[in-house]
């Protein structure tokens, strides 16, 4: 049986309750990926040029502190849950893909938005981990149920 980690990053709580879920569905464990500093309503701003998460999607070479590091070191799979900015992956899921070594692990990117898709999330994700094996994603909606995710998740 696949040792499973749902990591997740969460701006507004929409991400959180579908990993949440995930973990439930798969039996698998949780961490949630924290910025070193939180981010506040007006860092969000997408509409505000200067907001910091505008800045931060601008520089693909933004890497935010994360508040703690992840070990993956006892995972065969490990499923990476984000809200979609600027038609991709958060800057602080590059740094998650950074912070560990994922050599011989199965990484699946999930993603939760109103209607964006991951993009080039997973071009992105094997990118900073060349050692991992990164499968193409999927986006759920906030209602997504257990059992929806627990099938999808199943294939790896």
């Amino acid at each position: 049986m696949k040792k499973i980690l749902v990591a997740y990053f969460s701006a507004s709580g929409v991400t959180k309750k579908v990993a949440e879920k995930m973990a439930k569905a798969v039996g698998g464990d949780l961490f949630e990926i924290t910025p070193e500093q939180l981010y506040t309503r007006a860092d969000l701003n997408w509409m505000d040029k200067q907001s910091r998460s505008t800045v931060e999607m601008k520089d693909r070479d933004c890497r935010p502190a994360m508040a703690a590091k992840p070990d993956v070191s006892g995972y065969d799979v490990i499923l990476v849950g984000f809200p979609v900015w600027w038609y991709r992956e958060p800057s602080i899921i590059d740094t998650f893909m950074e912070s560990a070594d994922f050599t011989g692990k199965t990484v699946v990117p999930f993603c939760t938005s109103g209607g964006s898709g991951l993009g080039d999330s997973a071009k992105n994700m094997q990118s900073l981990a060349p050692g991992a094996n990164v499968l193409d994603g999927k986006r759920f909606s906030s209602s997504a149920s257990e059992d929806e995710l627990k099938k999808w998740a199943e294939q790896f």
